[in-house]
Order: C-alpha cells, then structure tokens, then sequence
C-alpha cells in the first residue's frame, strides 16, 4: 500500500466523519413526516450547518475516489471505515466526553483489525475479472439486500429502523465505491467519451442520491450512536465483496491468512460497535415539537 493512498483515504475519512455529526445534528430537527422522501433533502438544504455537512462528504467522496484509483478497493475500504473515530473526536470535543476505557478499547480494535486486515489478506489487483453473471449477481444480491432492509425499516421506524436504514446505506455506499473504481479504470483507458457511454457513473450518483436520503432518514430518527455504526460497518464489507467478487481484487488464501483477515474484520466491526455505543456520540433527538419551523410554506 503506497503512502499516497494511505494519506487519502484517511482524509476521506477525516472529511466523512466530520460531515456526519454535522449532518446528524440537522438531520434530527427535520419533520418527522418527511421520512424517506425526497422532501427530507430539500428541507435539510435550508440548513446551513447540513449544507456544511454535505460540503465534506462530497470532498471525502472525491478524496476517497481517488484513492479507489490508486489503491485496490480491499485496502481502501477499511481505511474509511475510520470516518468513525473523526466522528467521535468532533462529538467529544463538543461533549467535553473523556475517551474512558469503553473508547480506548474500541480505537484499539478498529485500528487493529484494519492493520491485522491489511497484512494478513495482503489485498491486491491484478486478478482475472469474471464474467458478467457473477458481476451482476454481486451488484444484485447486494442491492436487493438493502432494498428489502429498506422496506422492512419503513415498518418498523421506531425500532429497528434506523439501523436497518443505516445497513442499507452502507451496503449501497459500499457497491458505489466499487463502481467509482470501474468508472476511473473506463476514464484512465478512453477520457470522458469511454466513462459517459457506460452505465457505472450514472448508478453511482443513484446509488449517492439514494444512500444519502436513507442516511438523512436514519439520522432524523435516531440518535448518531444507532445509525453511524451500522453505516461504517456495512460500508467496507460490501465494499470488499465487490472488490474480491467482480473487481479482480485478491486476497492470500491459506487457512492461516484468511483466519487472520476474519478476526481482522471481526474486530473492526467489534471496534465500530464499541465506538458508536461511547457516550460521546449524540444520545437523543430534538423534540418534533421543534420540526414544523422546517416544513415549507
């Protein structure tokens, strides 16, 4: 893993991080009434600090997406991943929060796990590209899987939902990075003539549009600590399914190195959990009483 893209996915991640504790905080005064409609992102852009917040996803997207064109997906997407601690060090320096050990143990676990991932799987390119079937089959499962996750959470809102709306977003953010990288790879071989005539760029900005408003949903009604850590860990595993599965990335496969690269992301989702549980993260949401100042006139 070179050390440029070591630098730009952990600014991509910097910048996510950022960006979600900011869009949270809007995202939790939003009408309740506006979930999962595309109303929720037009009253959400009459907010300042949610326009701030979108201001640095879209720079850790853009910095992410080059990294995904010099580094194998494998190895970026567990790198970004860490968006999660950036939002941890904003929340605690507004919450004065200490980190404790509950905060310690889960740094301590997603940074191992990513490292234990890294130089146990070794991730690199240069496999064979299967065939459209299994391309499509991937995409399919996956996105099926966060459409019914959605479905599912439209039922159930006040309990589970957050979190189911949260996976699905990942799941989607995660099959939108692998498609980011194909539309490089078409771009680097044929300029903007061979990236425009293929499918990719455009899923990927239905992918971001449709993430984004599953994320805003989950952020309206529910605390950070519910939604961001179901997001951060859905992200990279879909993200590596993809790479390994239809992108030609590829991993060392002897029993040994594929059990050190399981507890690797064992212990990343393990760390992603501790993180998103740590009381510094935002616990409540603002009363609806609040919302209809948002609603449009």
């Amino acid at each position: 893993m070179s050390v440029s893209v070591l630098v730009l996915a952990m600014s991509a991640a910097c910048c996510l991080g950022f960006g979600f504790v900011l869009q949270q905080n809007a995202a939790q005064r939003a009408p309740l009434n506006d979930f999962l409609s595309p109303r929720l992102l037009l009253d959400l852009a009459k907010m300042p600090s949610w326009l701030g917040g979108i201001g640095l996803m879209v720079a850790g997207t853009a910095l992410g997406a080059v990294a995904l064109g010099q580094g194998e997906i494998s190895v970026v997407e567990p790198l970004l991943a860490t968006n999660l601690l950036f939002a941890l060090a904003l929340s605690r320096h507004r919450t004065r929060q200490p980190l404790g050990r509950q905060g310690w143990l889960g740094l301590a676990l997603l940074a191992g796990g990513v490292t234990v991932f890294l130089v146990a799987g070794e991730p690199r390119g240069g496999g064979a590209a299967p065939g459209p079937l299994r391309h499509w089959l991937i995409i399919g499962v996956v996105v099926g899987s966060a459409l019914l996750l959605t479905a599912y959470a439209r039922r159930t809102r006040a309990g589970a939902g957050p979190v189911l709306l949260a996976v699905a977003a990942g799941l989607l953010y995660g099959v939108q990075d692998a498609l980011t990288r194909q539309s490089g790879q078409r771009f680097a071989s044929g300029g903007a003539a061979e990236l425009l005539t293929g499918w990719q760029p455009y899923a990927v900005l239905l992918l971001g549009v449709t993430g984004l408003l599953l994320v805003q949903s989950a952020f309206e009604t529910a605390p950070l600590r519910k939604s961001l850590p179901a997001l951060t860990a859905a992200q990279p595993l879909a993200g590596i399914l993809c790479g390994v599965g239809f992108l030609g990335d590829r991993l060392h496969t002897d029993a040994g190195a594929l059990a050190w690269a399981a507890t690797g992301l064992a212990a990343v989702v393990g760390g992603i959990v501790l993180l998103g549980l740590h009381p510094a993260l935002p616990q409540g949401t603002v009363a609806p009483a609040a919302a209809p100042a948002l609603q449009p006139g």
